[in-house]
């Protein structure tokens, strides 16, 4: 039994794909850019009720290290009352 080279000859079906590659490359790179708008980049920043609170867990920290934090049994039912009844 013989078998014929049926088709084209020599071709590399690959070479399609990087004749295209060759061809972006060539016509130039597009690059993606990324702005940031002015109230974005405020909204990034930290407000003042954010530090205010980075202040007092800080403060909470360093009271629970040092062992000096007291839970107050009736401060927290009043609060989880108040949550609860409005």
């Amino acid at each position: 039994m013989k078998i014929n080279n049926i088709g084209n000859h020599g071709i590399n079906p690959y070479k399609k794909q990087m004749n295209k590659m060759e061809q972006v490359n060539k016509s130039g790179k597009q690059v993606d850019k990324v702005e940031i708008s002015g109230a974005a980049k405020e909204m990034q920043q930290l407000s003042s009720i954010e530090k205010e609170r980075q202040a007092k867990v800080e403060q909470l920290k360093k009271q629970v290290e040092n062992g000096q934090y007291k839970i107050d049994p009736e401060k927290i039912s009043t609060s989880i009352m108040k949550y609860y009844r409005p």
